[in-house]
């Protein structure tokens, strides 16, 4: 491979590096949808 390529693949497994290190941090600090009660159900428990 010649030069131009080799410098494509590293920047291109840098950029993958990253996004996959972004999504692991958003998905951590996020909590799955499925895991809370219906918002309707949440509301009504708040309410006084």
């Amino acid at each position: 491979m010649n030069r131009n390529k080799w410098i494509f693949l590293i920047f291109g497994m840098l950029f993958l590096l990253a996004m996959l290190l972004i999504g692991l941090d958003m998905s951590s600090k996020t909590t799955f949808p499925g895991s809370k009660p219906n918002l309707k159900e949440r509301i009504e428990q708040n309410q006084p």
